[in-house]
């Protein structure tokens, strides 16, 4: 029995679809491909700092009193400035970007050219903020003590601001009552040997709960939530007795393991959500300026068409779109 063979007129051609199917080439199908994989790992990411916060919502830091500085601003404390600032550098990078795509459409090759620049000058920026930010949130401001059940407690005096009384910060270099003698760091040629310890905090409890005890000024906050969605001011009389009796450990700063701001999950997830994000950015900014140098060659001139920066600019725009989220999660919400 002979059988019937229709004839579709794309046999030996890629998919036995032409090669482009669902009308976009194989550069772009794998890229919108990484951008959903990569998709659902900042989700996954996002989710899960979402679900920490809410379990340790009485814990967790307040925005506007962890990211307050500004480049050659120091002593002002301007909340979430500079992080605009940066997100507004990285949206107008994508516009740019858009642009670069518009021109390459209509083969404008000085266009594509100035505007591939503009975007790569903008992500540059942006990663350069970022790594500030990261340096600045290590080093810390004002320090703080660790209890014993890892909550921290931060110090500070009441003050009048135009008639509405404030909680003012105060750094610990202010009032920690310094003892004579050099603590020495343990390691295994003047300690046990089989035990080492990570790098000397610049005071101990002691000297904390004696210089707090020499100012009467000087209150203890913190970092649980109260009803009024400020963080617990203590009275003079517990502010000692807590530095005394639970004071563990002194802090300055933040890293994976503690974090002067209050929890240390937020630290973790701050710096593994931002620096990986960071490291998209900075993978773009790369790509760019191999796409950027192709351009100039006449690399993409010669092809007749500037679908490689179209491909990087799908990418970009994933890159920022993906800060938006970030931006809302940890600075906004």
């Amino acid at each position: 029995m002979d059988s019937t063979v229709a004839s579709t007129g794309t046999e030996g051609k890629s998919w036995g679809g032409g090669n482009k199917p669902l009308r976009a080439s194989y550069g772009k199908m794998m890229m919108w491909f990484f951008i959903v994989s990569d998709a659902l790992t900042f989700s996954g990411f996002l989710a899960a700092y979402g679900f920490s916060r809410f379990k340790y919502i009485q814990e967790w830091p307040i925005a506007d009193e962890v990211f307050t500085h500004v480049p050659f601003l120091h002593g002002q404390e301007l909340p979430m400035i500079y992080v605009a600032f940066m997100t507004f550098i990285l949206i107008m990078s994508s516009v740019t970007m858009v642009l670069a795509v518009d021109a390459g459409h209509h083969m404008n090759k000085a266009k594509v050219t100035i505007y591939m620049f503009l975007t790569i000058i903008g992500g540059a920026i942006f990663v350069g903020s970022q790594a500030w930010e990261w340096a600045t949130f290590i080093q810390g401001d004002y320090g703080a003590v660790q209890t014993k059940g890892g909550n921290i407690l931060q110090f500070g005096e009441n003050v009048t601001v135009d008639g509405v009384e404030e909680f003012k910060r105060i750094s610990i270099d202010d009032f920690a009552a310094v003892h004579a003698g050099e603590r020495v760091q343990h390691d295994r040629s003047n300690g046990l040997w089989f035990t080492t310890e990570g790098s000397l905090p610049p005071y101990t409890v002691n000297e904390i709960y004696n210089g707090l005890a020499a100012n009467d000024n000087i209150l203890v906050r913190t970092q649980i939530i109260n009803e009024a969605g400020e963080k617990t001011i203590l009275s003079r009389e517990e502010s000692l007795k807590q530095i005394k009796n639970n004071g563990k450990l002194v802090v300055k700063g933040a890293n994976l393991h503690v974090n002067e701001y209050g929890t240390a999950l937020f630290a973790d997830f701050f710096f593994f959500i931002t620096g990986f994000h960071g490291f998209h950015v900075l993978s773009g900014v790369v790509i760019n300026i191999i796409i950027f140098f192709n351009v100039i060659l006449g690399t993409y001139e010669r092809r007749g068409s500037y679908e490689m920066v179209e491909k990087v600019g799908l990418y970009w725009h994933f890159v920022d779109l993906v800060w938006v989220f970030v931006f809302t999660f940890f600075y906004l919400v």
